[in-house]
């Protein structure tokens, strides 16, 4: 669990500084962002890639950046 909140957190991060967007988020916010970005990236993109805690890093973060793509408006 402790795992996957951390990956989730890196997850967001990265999403944020890539689309440079969500700047405002904060910690939970970005977890939150990472762990719906893994399951939707998951879904969209497989498991390739590097794992970390049972997560591909690559298509989380190609899923969490299509979240933040969509559900986030720059400026708000």
């Amino acid at each position: 669990m402790l795992g996957s909140m951390f990956v989730g957190l890196l997850v967001g991060l990265l999403a944020g500084a890539l689309t440079n967007r969500g700047e405002s988020m904060g910690c939970f916010g970005k977890m939150f962002l990472g762990w719906i970005g893994a399951s939707l990236g998951h879904l969209l993109f497989g498991t390739w890639g590097p794992n970390l805690a049972g997560i591909a890093i690559v298509p989380a973060v190609l899923g969490a950046m299509v979240v933040l793509a969509i559900f986030w408006r720059r400026g708000s």
